[in-house]
């Protein structure tokens, strides 16, 4: 018999679902969450950490298991899971409630963890702090500081023995365009253009979130199948199993916290660049959107917003510039505009803000960092927004250079992967806590949601550049980074956003058009490829081009912007933003042309799938739904989707398929001749798929040839789908008692939960929502609207719905009037007959 290595240690309580082992120099601890949910905590020290996750916010639940042993094995059954530890080494598997295996450890025990030094740097108070401004912002470093023992610490590595038939996903957003992770590497560190969320998820229907905050790295490759990360004071992380990805999400979420819903108008089109100057020039733009009738409903005030002279990251106006910010916000409001303003963790030159974080104390090393993982600087870091800013009646936040301590934004040569990972890790250790580098960003996002939420019904909306695990439960949105202008760019972005809403993390955007267009050799980011960009130079009179540039353009750029604002179309935001070029619709063009007109259809197209997609997003936060998922974890049992990256799904019902070639103009205005105005798209199997206007019905499991003019998007529609549709507006509210589309695409069974609220506020916390389930049974032929669940203050008690059910050969239509009660429609041969 094999010696017994790891025994059952006589702590563990089976009927509160905890089980702990030990070797001669470890101790794992099983901990059963949920029935679903097992914590697994391994340590070289004689007991374990009191928990203190900056993660993990759930509550625990009581979970009998009956625990088994056999010779070389203990076994651990909850209802859902079972975990089977190996005597000999303290290998894991895990099995669901019928004994398939999901996931395993190698046999020779999957678990390390290596003794290390943690040392603490201290800045005595005279230290020469190197201050420095970028296209990134200010930074500030210091010279020479000294250091002093902290403790002992841990690497730590857990290792993965996959499936060949399973593809994984997950890990944030990175740049680097892979969607399925098999096979491939990945440093997770925060930087500009890496946003890390510590959770990986599988077609096999499992995830596993690791409970770290240091740098990690992920592998799959020739180095074996492993997470490694830098420091830990103990192993600790949670496999969830759901046996589909939905339910994956739904413990991810048990465990990180539930997701606010964000206010309605965050869903409209967003205008930015960077930047606006002044209140006249933002009052203008959104005037003249209104004038052309082009849909907005937020406008955003980039860096600099603060008083010239004074330094960065002061948190109020400049009084000249914006010499009455009540005035001007009002204005904007009664444009039903919204102001979005950027603010900064880093405050320099000696600024007032500055001044009150080094007095008190509540500064990091570098006296130019506030201290976000200290409560009392959260506070103080919010009074001086909400007195500053949010006083005057801003509507969002955009919290810019959560990254901190970013140390590779220079240089004409982009370092290697692994300096770049050395590089910024170690700039941040400098200051931080080694273990927890990678979370600054979610206790700055906690800060700005605990501060509005004391003092304000508006609904918190915080746009981001970094995230970390159970940051979403922030009113959070998290972009990929100040990337270029470039084709390839764009491609990669699909994979960059499927895998950040893999994790959980359910909101996420990009800079339509890319933010860098024009080539600056000195810099290495800084490498878009259309250097004339858009007529007009980016800080201008709002309305003219600048004489200067008179005539400059480049229809290779017009061509790929509208392409990736059609993409964004079916993203969470919908932001144009960059620098080097302005990015309002006039800049391409005329009504009448056609870079004008697709842009404006794109719009246009955003706001008639409102009332799906303020639908979904209560999903999120009431049924903990995803927004943006891989085909892959969506049709786990077709193999043939995993490898796809230029796909995904918008919500439950809607397949994108984005344009990410050129088809018209190469840079320079270079035309394209003969290339088909078309891509290939893949259906996935056991479906029947309808193109989106309906005319056309494919049968799934093939690639096709999809039509895609400069005006068009692909995007699909599965059989069994319901579809609701509004009219086109200028802002989100403007029409509250239109009647409403609702498309039927027959083929199977369905069902959607139409969602209604205020659309601000935090009354649906209680209960101040209304739903209204509408299913369409296939057989039958019948439709049937449900009575109204639940009300609120401004409700539209009767609304009219205009019905469209998609046959192969026609459409049929109908109107009814809807009263709150149950209605139903039956399609009867040639006809729709309805009855009440």
């Amino acid at each position: 018999m094999p010696t017994s290595l790891y025994k059952l240690d006589a702590r563990t309580e089976p009927a509160r679902g905890v089980a702990l082992f030990h070797s001669a120099d470890r101790l794992l601890r099983i901990e059963f969450f949920t029935s679903a949910i097992a914590r697994i905590t391994f340590t070289a020290e004689r007991s374990f950490r009191p928990a203190r996750s900056s993660i993990v916010i759930g509550t625990k639940e009581e979970v009998p298991l009956a625990l088994s042993e056999t010779t070389d094995s203990y076994i651990l059954k909850s209802p859902a899971l079972q975990v089977v530890v190996r005597k000999a080494t303290g290998a894991l598997c895990y099995l669901d409630a019928d004994g398939m295996l999901l996931m395993q450890e190698p046999a020779r025990g999957g678990k390390e963890l290596t003794s290390r030094t943690v040392y603490r740097h201290i800045f005595d108070a005279a230290v020469s702090v190197e201050q420095a401004e970028s296209i990134d912002g200010a930074r500030a470093s210091v010279r020479s500081d000294r250091t002093e023992f902290e403790r002992t610490a841990y690497e730590a590595k857990l290792e993965f023995v996959f499936e060949r038939d399973e593809a994984l996903f997950g890990l944030g957003s990175h740049e680097e365009g892979y969607a399925n992770l098999r096979g491939r590497s990945r440093e997770l560190y925060q930087q500009n253009m890496k946003a890390v969320v510590p959770h990986l998820v599988s077609t096999r229907g499992y995830g596993v979130l690791l409970d770290c905050a240091s740098a990690m790295t992920f592998h799959d490759d020739a180095l074996g199948s492993y997470w490694w990360a830098d420091c830990v004071d103990e192993l600790d992380f949670y496999f969830i199993y759901g046996g589909s990805f939905n339910n994956v999400i739904r413990g991810y979420r048990e465990l990180t916290g539930a997701t606010p819903l964000p206010p309605r108008w965050a869903f409209g089109y967003v205008q930015s660049k960077e930047r606006y100057v002044t209140a006249n020039e933002m009052l203008a733009i959104v005037a003249e959107y209104r004038r052309r009738k082009i849909p907005l409903d937020a406008i955003v005030l980039d860096w600099k917003s603060w008083p010239n002279g004074e330094g960065w990251g002061q948190k109020s106006f400049d009084p000249v510039r914006f010499s009455d910010p009540d005035d001007f916000i009002q204005k904007l409001h009664d444009m039903h505009a919204r102001l979005m303003v950027s603010i900064w963790p880093i405050m320099t030159g000696g600024c007032r803000d500055q001044r009150e974080f080094v007095e008190r104390g509540l500064m990091l090393g570098n006296q130019s960092t506030y201290n976000a993982f200290l409560a009392e600087a959260r506070e103080l870091y919010w009074e001086q927004a909400s007195g500053g800013l949010f006083s005057h009646g801003i509507d969002a936040w955009w919290c810019d250079c959560t990254e901190p301590f970013e140390a590779d934004w220079s240089g004409a040569v982009k370092p290697e992967p692994h300096r770049r990972f050395a590089i910024n890790t170690e700039a941040s250790k400098l200051y931080l806590d080694p273990a927890r580098i990678n979370a600054y960003s979610l206790v700055h996002s906690q800060g700005i949601y605990e501060g509005q939420r004391r003092s304000s019904q508006k609904r918190v909306l915080n746009l981001t550049r970094s995230s970390y695990a159970g940051q979403h439960r922030y009113g959070t949105f998290t972009w990929n980074g100040d990337v270029c202008a470039t084709w390839e760019t764009l491609r990669r972005s699909i994979a960059e956003g499927v895998n950040f809403c893999a994790t959980g993390e359910p909101y996420w955007t990009v800079d339509i058009g890319g933010f860098f267009v024009d080539n600056n050799p000195e810099l290495w980011f800084w490498r878009g490829d259309y250097p004339d960009g858009c007529r007009g130079l980016t800080e201008m009179n709002a309305l003219e081009p600048d004489p200067r540039d008179a005539g400059s353009k480049d229809l290779g750029f017009y061509e790929l912007y509208t392409r990736w604002l059609q993409y964004a179309v079916f993203l969470p935001m919908f932001r144009s933003h960059g620098t080097d070029v302005a990015r309002e619709i006039w800049r391409f063009g005329e009504e009448g042309t056609p870079f004008y007109d697709a842009i404006a259809s794109g719009i246009r197209l955003r706001y008639r799938l409102l009332p799906y997609i303020y639908s979904v997003a209560a999903a999120v936060t009431f049924d903990h739904a995803s927004m943006v998922t891989a085909l892959a974890l969506a049709f786990p049992q077709d193999a043939a989707t995993y490898p796809i990256a230029d796909q995904y799904l918008f919500g439950p019902s809607i397949m994108v398929c984005p344009v990410t070639a050129p088809m018209y103009y190469g840079p320079q205005s270079t035309p394209i001749s003969n290339r088909p105005h078309s891509r290939r798209v893949y259906l996935p199997a056991e479906r029947q798929w309808y193109s989106a206007d309906g005319e056309a019905v494919y049968e799934g499991g093939q690639t096709i040839d999809a039509t895609a003019p400069l005006e068009t998007i692909p995007w699909f529609i599965p059989a069994g789908t319901i579809l609701p549709i509004g009219p086109v507006m200028q802002y989100v509210d403007e029409m509250p008692v239109a009647p409403l589309e609702v498309r039927i695409y027959p083929g199977a069974d369905a069902v959607f939960t139409l969602y209604e609220d205020a659309g601000d506020g935090y009354g649906y916390e209680r209960g101040e929502w209304a739903r209204i389930q509408i299913a369409w049974n296939d057989a039958r032929g019948e439709l049937i609207f449900s009575s109204r669940e639940g009300t609120f203050p401004g409700l539209i008690a009767e609304r009219d719905f205009q019905i469209v059910v998609f046959t192969p050969k026609n459409r049929w239509h109908r109107s009814i009037r809807y009263d709150g009660t149950e209605h139903c429609i039956r399609l009867r041969g040639e006809e729709l007959d309805f009855n009440q």
